[in-house]
């Protein structure tokens, strides 16, 4: 594969501009793997610098799966009115609600998740782990490391993306906010099942 043929299969992988996308390809020698996390890193830089300014237009947008017993509301954030309007940003709003119908996150964010709930859980962990004659220093350690998978678990922005596993959420949010220019953010969400 050319430079060129490499630079345009890495832009449409990835939404990043030509420069970018060329300024990447240089520094991981044209690793492609290399420059997408090269990329995926500055995404995040820009989308940290955009993330403090404000949100006041958006969409909210709906998802019913075909058999009719999983529907989906989800409210989407955006700073202008012309990218709430966007196509983009509008499938990005869809793909997030068939993502929340599919995988049934509970909250938004890791450190939404109430104290009561991670207290029950811890409950029965150290149960389990007594039972399995963990040693009283170890369980402390698990405990910890069980608390943080639950609430990656159980949170939107850190849950695996439901169309491409490789990447959560989240890391999808930061890529539509370097590629929109704007800050985006994702809202409450409802999840209806019969």
């Amino acid at each position: 594969m050319g430079q060129m043929e490499q630079v345009k299969a890495l832009r449409e992988k990835t939404g990043a501009g030509i420069v970018d996308v060329k300024k990447a390809l240089d520094e991981a020698n044209f690793d492609e793997a290399k420059a997408i996390e090269i990329l995926r890193k500055r995404g995040q830089d820009k989308a940290m610098k955009k993330s403090d300014r404000a949100t006041h237009e958006g969409t909210v947008v709906s998802y019913v799966h075909s058999n009719g017993r999983i529907g989906v509301l989800v409210k989407l954030y955006c700073e202008t009115d012309f990218v709430a309007r966007n196509e983009e940003f509008q499938a990005f709003g869809r793909d997030i609600a068939l993502h929340i119908a599919a995988s049934a996150p509970q909250y938004v964010k890791p450190e939404d998740v109430s104290l009561e709930v991670v207290a029950k859980e811890q409950e029965i962990w150290r149960a389990q782990l007594a039972q399995e004659g963990k040693p009283a220093r170890l369980i402390e350690k698990i405990l910890l490391g069980k608390e943080e998978k639950f609430c990656q678990d159980m949170a939107l922005l850190t849950q695996p993306f439901v169309k491409d596993p490789t990447k959560t959420v989240g890391e999808l949010l930061v890529e539509k906010i370097h590629k929109m220019g704007e800050n985006i953010q994702i809202g409450s969400f409802v999840r209806y099942e019969l």
